[in-house]
């Protein structure tokens, strides 16, 4: 069961503590070791509001929670004895270390077996596990591919306004690791799951690898809009001045806005009756569907939408998302170092 497991999260700044945080909210025990001297850098991540001498801030919050606290300094020999017995009866060792530190902390993979043969070791690292570099979820998302599809032609490249590879790699390694604990239970033996972001993030273009590999089509930055659908991503502005975006992802779908819109003739235009086409001539159907679109306040638009199955939306900020009741219900509360802290919960899925 999960809540006997016993995890000790070495690791620092978002991937790694994401997976503690994961098991912990499933009920494990998760011990945090930070270094005494250099805690884990993401308490000073700080936004220019927040209070400069509390010891935590809201980017530490987000990914750290039901867990334990335990200063170390695995150079110092008491320390380090300290770790290994915690070790001894660990299920799962999170670490992020550069290369080469697990040798000179003395834990290496032949240290680890020694110690605990039953132990899971889940390893971050940034290019492979064979690369020294820094990495930053910025750069990864640069040199992915990620940065040079996001943006709009006037705008550059842009980032994700979330550590989006690191989070991508926590859920990769949470994957390898539960796959781990189910073979353990055959084996009675420990493993090293290893995940790079790098590795994360290419693994992650999906669509957009398989258009550059069948089609040698290198995407373009388009901004929200998609390479493959129209219209899909397209903002447009309501009579009441909200922005509303549809996902219209069918002929069915096309039809039924069309029909609600009043263009009942625009489905058999050749220009738009097929999707393909539709992509083709995007700019000119998005003319003509935000014309009609003026004159609907957001509200009316949506519910006909949403009652009659085609996929649409109003664009949100977060303070109208965490107004909605469903999102609620993933904020985690939680008082660490005297400190009260919320973030949303690592854990979307339910089982029943």
């Amino acid at each position: 069961m999960i809540s006997k497991l016993k995890v000790i999260d070495a690791s620092t700044v978002l991937a790694g503590p994401s997976v503690g945080m994961f098991f912990a909210e499933l009920g494990a025990e998760v011990i945090k070791i930070e270094n005494p001297n250099f805690p884990d850098v993401t308490r000073t991540w700080k936004l220019a509001n927040e209070d400069k001498d509390n010891s935590i801030s809201s980017y530490f919050a987000s990914i750290n929670f039901g867990k334990k606290y335990k200063a170390l300094d695995l150079k110092k020999e008491a320390d380090y004895l300290v770790f290994i017995d915690l070790l001894k009866n660990a299920d799962i060792l999170l670490t992020n270390f550069k290369k080469g530190d697990d040798v000179k902390f003395k834990i290496g993979e032949v240290e680890l077996k020694k110690i605990n043969p039953k132990l899971i070791h889940g390893k971050i690292s940034g290019f492979g596990i064979d690369s020294d570099r820094v990495a930053y979820d910025l750069i990864l998302q640069a040199e992915s591919g990620f940065m040079s599809m996001n943006g709009t032609k006037e705008s550059g490249p842009i980032k994700m306004p979330v550590a989006l590879i690191d989070v991508l790699a926590a859920h990769q390694l949470k994957e390898g690791i539960l796959l781990a604990l189910l073979e353990r239970t055959h084996t009675s033996e420990g493993k090293t799951v290893h995940v790079s972001l790098y590795d994360a993030a290419v693994c992650s273009l999906v669509n957009q690898a398989s258009g550059y590999l069948m089609q040698n089509v290198i995407p373009q930055r388009i901004g929200s809009l998609h390479p493959n659908i129209a219209p899909y991503g397209e903002i447009f502005i309501t009579d009441d001045l909200f922005q509303i975006t549809f996902a219209i992802g069918s002929d069915a779908h096309f039809i039924k806005l069309c029909s609600y819109l009043g263009l009942e003739d625009l489905p058999e235009d050749l220009a738009f009756k097929t999707n393909q086409n539709r992509v083709i001539n995007r700019e000119k159907l998005a003319k003509l569907l935000q014309n009609k679109i003026k004159d609907f306040n957001a509200e009316e638009i949506l519910n006909w939408m949403h009652a009659h199955f085609v996929p649409a939306g109003k664009i949100r900020n977060l303070q109208e998302v965490f107004e909605d009741k469903q999102s609620q219900t993933f904020i985690r509360q939680e008082r660490i170092e005297n400190q009260n802290t919320k973030r949303v919960s690592s854990i979307a899925f339910k089982s029943w």
